[in-house]
């Protein structure tokens, strides 16, 4: 008797495999029709009709297909989602089929990692001697950096101490960081309130004279400063701190210099946008999505570091299972998981690889030349629309505005956008979002996807003012 999972009939499973394969090419030809979200809701997937593991697979997830969030229409415009591009299904294939562990061993798969995160060192000019992984996203790039200057500011003693010593350390980012930084600093046992936020300047950038203060005072009340977090690109408005000062100044201070450059890495794709990350060479560490802005399929995020030592000597533990070998599978050492936390990963590297080997960087850059047009192009409409309202566009692509109405008070406008932003998203003619610039809150408008058109935007505005109409 046998107990194998793999098909009996190989031919049968190979037009299984086709027929799924055109209902999943089916739907990417339609990407650009129909609503850009349905609600699951109103699905009859049978998702939770039958008990799990009864009854047939495919039917059940070739209905799934029209139900996801909606990033891969070019009208999704409230999150920075990439929109993925077909030819990563072959990637996800290949990946599947090679079913690799890239935690270690001598094997292909990490190889095309380490071929990658070459790559990646070059475009952001970071030295050879830097290092990197490739992770699920910005978030745990953010944790496996912030691991690494945290150690490091202790001489690597917590990794088997613990934070034990005094005085207790700090790090500062602007108001306008992601979260993903305090929760960073909550994983690491630092606590969230140990990163202090620093003001933003009139055009959403942190404040380095109010970064100046805020270090010093801290240093005055006994707390040790060891890290500051800049941001190249902030999720409400696309705003990109200061980084060449805040360079110059975490050097003067001996402060470990991170970026949060989720998003906006992408700008070094771009002959035209790179200048604005100025200063972002000069980092000890940077976090970046491949997932957003470079159109890679969900999900890929990017942790490099300049100092490879500092890097490995914070997460490298060797036991004697994983023992190091010259030859054999257990040899092509230094083996991923000795820089970060998980020895089991999968191999995210390759759709990667795949998509910058298919594209090129030059025509990814395209794309974010492209968005950035359609921003502006967005900003300029709304700037002269009555009764719209510009609150904020930095240059980037990311616009925010909202809709007026006199004699409503601005808890009353607040509601009113609110309600207008979730009629368009139920509607599906667009799913923009919402967040707060100042006191007021502003739909708001980011474009990360290559299928994204001029026309998207004048769709979009006229849906805004018909549906403001009517509500």
């Amino acid at each position: 008797m046998t107990h194998s999972l793999d098909p009996k009939n190989w031919s049968a499973f190979r037009q299984r495999a086709h027929a799924m394969l055109d209902a999943a090419i089916d739907h990417m030809e339609g990407y650009t029709d129909g609503p850009v979200w349905t609600p699951p809701d109103t699905a009859d997937t049978s998702i939770s009709k039958d008990p799990l593991g009864e009854n047939g697979t495919d039917d059940r997830l070739k209905a799934l297909l029209p139900y996801g969030v909606g990033n891969t229409h070019p009208r999704f415009l409230g999150w920075v989602h990439g929109a993925g591009t077909p030819s990563g299904l072959i990637a996800d294939m290949m990946t599947s089929a090679i079913n690799a562990n890239c935690g270690g061993r001598y094997h292909a798969a990490i190889e095309v990692e380490r071929e990658l995160i070459r790559w990646a060192l070059n475009l952001f000019e970071f030295p050879d001697t830097g290092s990197g992984l490739i992770t699920t996203g910005t978030s745990m790039a953010t944790v496996i950096a912030l691991k690494a200057a945290r150690d490091h500011a202790l001489s690597f003693e917590s990794r088997k101490a613990g934070l034990t010593s005094t005085p207790r350390l700090v790090g500062f980012t602007s108001a306008g960081g992601h979260n993903c930084l305090s929760r960073s600093f909550d994983l690491l046992g630092l606590g969230a309130d140990a990163l202090i936020s620093i003001p933003l300047d009139d055009h959403g950038r942190m404040d380095v004279s109010a970064l100046r203060s805020a270090i010093a005072d801290c240093r005055d009340r006994g707390e040790r400063p060891f890290t500051i977090c800049a941001t190249a690109g902030t999720v409400n408005r696309g705003a990109i701190d200061p980084l060449d000062d805040i360079a110059s100044f975490a050097a003067e201070e001996s402060l470990w210099f991170h970026v949060d450059a989720a998003f906006a890495a992408a700008l070094k794709l771009s002959p035209q946008h790179a200048v604005k990350l100025s200063g972002l060479d000069k980092a000890d560490s940077m976090a970046f999505d491949f997932h957003k802005w470079m159109q890679v399929n969900y999900d890929a995020g990017c942790v490099l570091l300049r100092d490879e030592k500092i890097h490995r000597r914070s997460f490298s533990d060797r036991p004697a299972y994983l023992t190091a070998a010259t030859e054999g599978l257990a040899a092509g050492n230094p083996w991923p998981v000795e820089y970060g936390p998980e020895l089991s990963r999968g191999f995210r590297a390759l759709k990667v690889w795949a998509q910058i080997q298919e594209f090129g960087a030059a025509r990814l850059g395209q794309v974010v030349d492209a968005n950035i047009s359609q921003a502006a192009y967005l900003a300029n409409r709304v700037s002269s629309s009555d009764p719209l309202e510009l609150l904020s566009y930095d240059g980037l692509n990311i616009c925010c505005f909202r809709y007026t109405r006199p004699g409503l008070s601005e808890a009353e406008l607040d509601s009113f956008n609110e309600r207008l932003v979730i009629a368009l998203q139920m509607d599906g003619v667009a799913a923009p979002s919402t967040t707060r610039i100042g006191e007021k809150l502003a739909i708001r408008v980011n474009i990360t996807n290559h299928r994204t058109r001029h026309e998207d935007m004048d769709i979009l505005l006229q849906a805004v003012l018909a549906f403001g109409r009517d509500l």
